[in-house]
């Protein structure tokens, strides 16, 4: 299908349209991590159920983004868009009026669904929108900002509608930006496809989600109950197992999925690898300090939202200037060290100590939104420009899975040796009820309601325990995760370490005549 020909005003209004979509979904990752004290006293989880009121989302997401953004390849993208616009708002309906966990995490799951159909279609209909590499790189920094800030903005967002309403606020707040996403979209973006889309294979779709679901539920439920659990390596053998024919199977087929030759670039690879790895450390981080600065610091939502906003400032500078930081210091450098970046201000959490000055909090928060800025960004550019036209879909999708992933395994991971730890180490004071301790140990929200119906002299000693192990927690989950992103720091390193691996800004850059001095003096 041929793309009209577009002025430069209908290039950047329908890319404004795009950022709309992607930071409501990106937006919709986070903001109920401010929310997750209230939904404790109100729908009563336990442990394990708040665990999944958070990442489930993430979860579906990742396992469908794939199919979805081959499926947006063939039926078009904009189509896909607008289809998926329609469901999200149906399904944040549907959970702000929750009446139980249960039915929480079904809409979240819902969510999940519905973004899937969106955030590989903004980022492919960007290089539609964009032909030119050089004009493209500087969209992407504006679509990765949007992405990035909106995850950021999400606890802000979130406190500030809990300081007046209720939890359920949180997803009413998608109704008019996805209202105004719609009407604007319908007249403002072309729609593209892949001429020659071949047939969508639903095995394919089937093993692709049973894959990545089934070994990111082994990795959770291995964190938090221990790997000798028999459904653990059960679920992850058969995960594995999943993806290991699904990936046979793309081989085989003669329209696949999923492109899995490109993972022979070493750009390609680079960049999902970072995705992924630096949305473990970035949402893990926000998940635990979002209950960090409520429950130990004692702070309310909107300023434990207002303490996350260096994070969102340091998201959007970082998107806005990672085209003029790859083409002055190359797009490894810029990604390896936007990754140690993140891995050092991650791990710096392992001495956080619960009187910590809030500067070391704010620097932490401001050099993670930062790096992630650039590091997603920067990420998002080598997958579009490793990808055949006609795949931008499904390579999107690629990359979409991997910063979803990245958040469902940083909630799951992180969130789950925090809870580890912090059951480990709480102590109970004796004459508690066996029931009350045991409510004590789900979280540390759940030893905060448990004190307000004890008597002092047993409230008192159960909170300084409970906020002192979920402390320890955090920092054993803060050099994990500075640890893990460190690594892949050297990974992307090593990955991107020929010319084969430049970007096309950069590559044309190099291909230009040097400039002759006297030109350059104005001579």
């Amino acid at each position: 299908m041929s793309t009209p020909v577009l002025t430069a005003r209908q290039r950047w209004t329908g890319l404004a349209v795009l950022v709309l979509a992607v930071t409501v979904v990106a937006l919709d990752a986070t903001v109920l991590s401010l929310a997750l004290p209230s939904i404790s006293e109100t729908l009563r989880p336990s442990g394990t159920q708040l665990l999944w009121i958070g990442d489930a989302y993430s979860f579906v997401l990742a396992g469908l983004l794939v199919s979805m953004g081959a499926l947006s390849d063939r039926i078009g993208r904009k189509k896909l868009l607008l289809t998926g616009a329609t469901a999200f708002g149906a399904a944040s309906l549907l959970a702000a009026y929750a009446p139980s966990p249960g039915w929480l995490i079904l809409a979240r799951a819902l969510l999940g669904v519905a973004g899937a159909t969106i955030m590989p279609s903004t980022l492919s209909l960007v290089r539609t929108l964009f032909p030119d590499d050089r004009e493209r790189a500087t969209a992407i920094g504006i679509w990765g900002a949007a992405a990035t800030a909106g995850a950021a903005l999400g606890p802000v967002v979130g406190g500030l509608l809990l300081e007046h309403f209720w939890w359920g606020s949180v997803f009413l707040l998608n109704i008019p930006v996805l209202v105004l996403l719609l009407v604007s979209g319908v007249w403002l973006l072309p729609e593209s496809r892949d001429p020659k889309p071949g047939r969508w294979d639903v095995p394919s779709v089937a093993l692709s989600m049973a894959g990545v679901i089934g070994v990111v539920y082994a990795i959770k439920e291995g964190a938090t109950h221990g790997p000798a659990r028999w459904d653990v390596p059960v679920t992850f053998l058969l995960g594995a197992a999943a993806l290991a024919v699904f990936v046979r199977r793309q081989l085989r087929l003669e329209t696949p999925l999923l492109e899995v030759g490109l993972f022979r670039d070493r750009r390609f690879t680079a960049a999902v690898t970072a995705s992924l790895i630096s949305l473990v450390g970035l949402s893990g981080v926000i998940f635990v300090l979002s209950q960090y600065l409520q429950l130990v610091r004692g702070y309310e939502p909107l300023r434990a939202g207002l303490a996350e906003l260096p994070a969102f400032a340091g998201s959007v500078a970082g998107g806005l200037l990672t085209a003029r930081i790859a083409r002055r210091f190359g797009a490894r450098r810029a990604l390896a060290v936007g990754m140690l970046a993140m891995g050092l201000a991650t791990g710096a959490l392992g001495w956080m100590a619960q009187d910590t000055t809030y500067l070391l909090l704010a620097a932490a928060f401001l050099v993670t939104g930062t790096a992630e800025g650039v590091v997603y960004t920067l990420g998002a550019d080598l997958v579009l420009s490793a990808a055949p036209a006609d795949k931008t879909g499904a390579a999107s999708a690629v990359s979409e899975t991997a910063y979803e992933l990245g958040t469902a395994l940083g909630i799951a991971l992180v969130g789950s040796v925090v809870g580890s730890i912090y059951a480990n180490g709480l102590s109970v004071p004796a004459g508690t009820s066996p029931g009350d301790a045991a409510r004590a140990g789900e979280s540390l929200g759940g030893a905060v309601e448990t004190a307000q119906g004890l008597s002092p002299e047993l409230a008192q000693p159960l909170l300084a325990s409970a906020k002192e192990s979920f402390v320890h927690g955090m920092n054993g989950a803060g050099l994990l995760a500075g640890a893990l992103l460190t690594a892949a720091a050297a990974l992307a390193w090593w990955l991107l370490r020929d010319r084969s691996a430049r970007t096309p800004v950069e590559a044309a850059e190099a291909a230009e005549p040097a400039e002759p001095a006297g030109a350059a003096r104005g001579n």
